[in-house]
């Protein structure tokens, strides 16, 4: 991992993000880093004993970021104190998260931070699911005690740049990638897909892909099946999802709105008879069929089928061709206008303004111990009184 020092030397505090992403590490790593709700006390917990008072942890299922500042002399300290706290998390060697973790500082944390929230830099383009993520993270921080002035107003600018990218150029509305274009076509029929249910059949490299898309826009149940069973295990190993017999194939078929397949054999692996027997069975309600298979997996008469709708890769590229001459300038536009607003920030400015805070927080903390003869727990318990005692004065 190479620490990017983008910052000015006098600055003593930073602003930092470390984290992992869909561009820096595997899937299988951010399902498992993928920190839950109940786990964030304890994270933040162990935020504060590395001398972490400050911070956002936002985390879903592409991303996994914690923001904040800390001292720039600390950097390389804390840095492995976090891969440390993120390896004991899943279970894994920190050579491994130090791998598929970035660090950055300052300026190229400004510019992450945008990019992520503007959903510029996402598996799916565009997504606005970020904003309500970062809402969620921020909220947590602040009911814990870890937001400060300067993280109430980077998530406030965060936020307006979004809003801002949305509405001047069109890069919410255009699906961009054949991912993208899936993921539309499956909300427009089912809406919300958190309660929906994706069925994967086979393990090509599209049909994972599809599958992951499908889980970063919300989707909650997934399911893999393989006539092989070693490859359906390694599959739902990989995707962290439920593996389905093969031989139980029907009652799959029956429970799934969304089915993508990706077995690329010689003969059709979803049939008019099943499938008719199928939408009888789910009474009516549709069933989303992405075959991504060479030749196809899906008898193509299938579509004669009320409430069937299939859609091979083709289709999918009908849905993002209008509109694609110009969707790299809405990117470009988007780059452009997160570049202006990393530059109007006065970074080192804030950052000092924060110092005092910092060094504030650092005389509690060393009160804290010495108050606690010796004891972690009653140190840890005293510091949070101790803050929040500190944030009641402020506020009166």
């Amino acid at each position: 991992m190479i620490l990017k020092k983008d910052y000015n030397p006098d600055t003593k505090i930073g602003l930092f993000v470390i984290g992992a992403n869909h561009r820096s590490s595997s899937m299988s790593l951010r399902d498992k880093l993928q920190i839950s709700e109940c786990d964030l006390p304890q994270f933040f917990d162990r935020l504060r004993k590395i001398n972490i008072g400050n911070a956002i942890i936002l985390s879903s299922i592409d991303i996994t970021d914690i923001i904040f500042l800390a001292p720039i002399s600390s950097a390389e300290d804390i840095n492995a104190e976090i891969i440390k706290l993120f390896a004991a998390y899943v279970d894994a060697s920190r050579g491994e998260l130090i791998n598929q973790t970035y660090t950055l500082m300052n300026q190229d944390a400004l510019k992450h931070l945008f990019s992520v929230t503007s959903a510029i830099d996402a598996v799916l383009i565009g997504d606005s699911q970020i904003l309500l993520e970062l809402k969620r993270a921020y909220q947590h921080a602040s009911n814990y005690g870890m937001s400060n002035d300067f993280l109430d107003q980077l998530v406030l600018k965060s936020e307006g740049i979004a809003k801002r990218i949305f509405i001047e150029t069109k890069i919410d509305r255009r699906p961009v990638s054949i991912s993208a274009a899936a993921v539309k076509v499956a909300r427009d029929l089912f809406g919300m897909l958190s309660k929906s249910t994706c069925l994967l059949l086979g393990s090509g490299e599209m049909g994972e892909m599809l599958a992951s898309s499908m889980r970063s826009a919300g989707l909650e149940q997934l399911i893999v099946s393989h006539p092989s069973p070693e490859r359906a295990n390694r599959m739902g190993k990989q995707l962290n999802c439920h593996v389905g017999e093969m031989e139980n194939l029907p009652q799959l078929i029956s429970k799934s709105d969304i089915i993508l397949t990706s077995m690329n054999g010689r003969h059709f692996l979803l049939e008019m008879e099943m499938l008719e027997k199928a939408i009888k069975t789910r009474r009516r309600r549709p069933i989303f069929i992405i075959d991504t298979g060479v030749p196809g997996d899906v008898d193509p008469s299938v579509e004669k089928i009320n409430d069937i709708f299939l859609y091979t890769i083709n289709d999918l590229e009908k849905v993002i061709r209008e509109g694609n001459s110009s969707r790299t300038h809405e990117i470009e536009k988007a780059q452009k206008i997160i570049d202006n607003a990393v530059h109007q920030v006065d970074l080192d400015n804030i950052v000092k303004q924060e110092a005092t805070g910092y060094h504030d927080l650092e005389s509690l903390r060393i009160l804290a111990i010495k108050e606690a003869e010796g004891d972690p727990d009653k140190a840890t318990r005293l510091l949070l009184d101790k803050i929040k005692t500190k944030q009641d004065d402020g506020r009166n």
